[in-house]
């Protein structure tokens, strides 16, 4: 990185690592986000060069047929779901991208660099990108976009996610292709935050609020079509910034092409098995029936990956009954997770504990799985008033097998403690477009690398005390709020692990959601598409995907 300067912690990071306190991929992780190349990193800790990928082998051309979901999308930065990300991001690109092991790269960025105190963060862009209109990519670009992000009118999780700790003020253009962010608090995640799926880069000149109009990004693509509920297209520039180990200019795919077939997933199956499509975008879907369907085929790679990626059983705490916490718990204790995860995905997951910090966040503090209690429910709702039990709705998007299963599961296993719940199925898209207004509803949530980032996105307020865009549930607790923002600033490992104990301990107990379950999730693609790796949150991080030539 620039002047090779290293971040005053990294010395420290080393130190843990070699007592043991840090395994060689969390030192990487922690490193990347304070600055420092993982090559350099890796040199610190005796690891090999890594070798390239793609090497051998390569075939250019051919396109690569999807089945996906293909929505109205207008503006990224109001993006709710993974499909429409995993289709415009071939068009345009994020400033820094998370690997399959949750390690930060630079992407737009060449490198970063950061303050002792977390505060302040300089992005140094990288220069000779162009947008694929063919204006150079500035600094002009990061800020506007990120205001963007800032803009309570745009109303983009992003706002949730950073305005916390960065305001438009606070965001510097120091140079034509630099800027400095200026916190109001310190903050390890900005690398990671900057490639939330949302999080795309803009052309500041010509973005006037429908990216489809003028669809300008620096992606390795151009966007050909753009029909809602019929196809994406996408073609490849031969001007992108990026080359491939050829020496040639990526990306290795002529054309990639997303087709809708619809929510049910049988039709995508087969298509996929008689080589009709390559590959099934799994990002938005239960994958268990695909999973099953597929595993076994000779001719397709069902690619799994242990995830963040959960279920989110939510309830309104600004509406009755569940303003009251003992109603809450009551039915958090009637999910019978062992055979929630059983019944409703196969066993192909982790149990959860009712707070929204999973194993494989590097923070998780440890805690024993919550029984099924039917009884203490009972006794909970009595004392709530509800002596003669509780008639309560749950709203789930039908499209969603697994989650349809763990609403039936739960239901059934519910009536022993007082809850009749009536189960209001409807089509994926219309539970979209309510998911923050119901007042019981099971949320499907994608997985994020590090723990603090799904709190800061959905279980705490703005700056004026409003729940930020994506807490759905409308809970706010001073004591998570401010255990949080210490979080947020807070280097040292284990420190943060401790404050996470404290956070888990209080959504646990006070909180607004069950977590019966973390789901593995796979990438599904037919042996032909070659460099496929699986990715947590489903990305498709395609750059040097080739095809196999057709017999």
């Amino acid at each position: 990185m620039k002047n090779e300067k290293a971040h005053s912690y990294i010395p420290e990071l080393l130190e843990q690592f070699e007592k043991g306190k840090l395994t060689r991929r969390e030192f990487l992780r922690y490193t990347a986000l304070l600055g420092m190349s993982v090559s350099a990193a890796s040199s610190l800790i005796g690891l090999p060069r890594a070798k390239p990928l793609y090497a051998a082998g390569v075939r250019r051309g051919g396109t690569l047929r999807v089945s996906g979901a293909v929505q109205k999308v207008t503006h990224p930065a109001q993006f709710s779901w993974i499909n429409p990300s995993n289709q415009l991001r071939q068009v345009a690109e994020y400033l820094t991208y998370t690997d399959k092991d949750n390690i930060t790269h630079p992407y737009l960025l060449e490198n970063w660099e950061v303050s002792d105190d977390l505060k302040t963060w300089i992005l140094n862009l990288r220069t000779g990108v162009k947008f694929n209109n063919g204006d150079d990519f500035n600094a002009d670009d990061v800020v506007f976009t990120m205001n963007q992000w800032l803009n309570k009118d745009v109303g983009s999780s992003l706002l949730g996610m950073v305005g916390g700790y960065l305001n438009p003020t606070g965001i510097e253009k120091t140079g034509k292709h630099q800027v400095k962010l200026h916190l109001n608090r310190p903050e390890i995640a900005v690398p990671e935050h900057l490639f939330h799926y949302p999080a795309l880069v803009l052309n500041h000149r010509t973005f006037e609020g429908d990216f489809i109009k003028k669809p300008h990004g620096t992606g390795p693509y151009t966007l050909e079509l753009y029909r809602e509920g019929e196809r994406c297209v996408v073609k490849r520039r031969h001007d992108y910034w990026q080359k491939g180990d050829d020496g040639k200019t990526l990306p290795y795919i002529n054309s990639m092409e997303f087709i809708d077939m619809g929510t049910e997933m049988a039709p995508q199956i087969a298509a996929v098995k008689a080589g009709e499509t390559d590959m099934i975008d799994l990002s938005d879907a239960g994958g268990t029936d695909v999973y099953q369907a597929l595993k076994d085929d000779p001719n397709i790679n069902v690619l799994p990956s242990t995830t963040g990626q959960t279920r989110l059983l939510r309830m309104r705490v600004d509406m009755k009954p569940w303003s009251d916490n003992r109603v809450r718990m009551a039915l958090k204790l009637c999910q019978h997770r062992e055979k929630i995860l059983a019944l409703a995905y196969f066993g192909q997951g982790l149990q959860g504990q009712d707070f929204h910090v999973s194993p494989k966040h590097p923070e998780y503090c440890k805690k024993p799985i919550p029984k099924y209690d039917p009884q203490r429910a009972k006794q909970l709702l009595k004392e709530a008033g509800y002596a003669k039990g509780l008639d309560v709705n749950l709203a789930v998007g039908n499209d969603w097998t697994d989650v349809v299963r763990y609403a039936e599961v739960l239901k059934q296993d519910a009536a022993p403690g007082g809850f009749r719940i009536n189960i209001k199925p409807m089509p994926t898209s219309q539970y979209w477009e309510k998911w923050t207004e119901v007042d019981l509803g099971i949320t499907p949530w994608t997985h994020r690398p590090l723990g603090t980032m799904v709190l800061n996105l959905a279980y705490v307020a703005d700056d004026e005390g409003k729940p930020v865009p994506w807490n759905e549930t409308r809970w706010v607790d001073k004591e998570f709020s401010r255990l949080l923002k210490k979080a947020n600033g807070t280097l040292d490992v284990e420190e943060r692990r401790k404050i996470f104990c404290a956070l888990e301990e209080i959504q646990m107990t006070r909180g607004s959601i069950g977590i019966a379950w973390w789901r593995n999730v796979w990438m599904v693609a037919r042996k032909s598409v070659r460099n496929v790796q699986s990715h947590p949150t489903l990305y498709m991080l395609f750059n040097k995907v080739w095809l196999e030539k057709k017999a």
